[in-house]
């Protein structure tokens, strides 16, 4: 049985949110539709342009973090 896959499968599958075997499945089905290809190769180049998220925390909240592992750390080697 063929699965019609949508959009939403390929992006799932940009994004790595597959399952092993839809990933199995969504990989045979590129390389025999050129279509299907077509269309992963427009999402996927949409994909590449798309910002990245850059998270960087406040100095006080590593402080206070690295201040609960020392703390942490002290209390179990009593």
């Amino acid at each position: 049985m063929e699965k019609y896959l949508t959009q939403l499968d390929l992006i799932r599958f940009i994004y790595k949110e597959t399952s092993t075997s839809e990933t199995m499945y969504i990989s045979e089905a590129l390389g025999k539709d050129p279509l299907l290809a077509e269309e992963h190769e427009e999402l996927f180049e949409g994909y590449r342009h798309f910002p990245r998220a850059k998270f960087s925390p406040r100095a006080s909240t590593l402080q206070t973090i690295l201040r609960h592992s020392e703390q942490t750390a002290l209390n179990t080697m009593h």
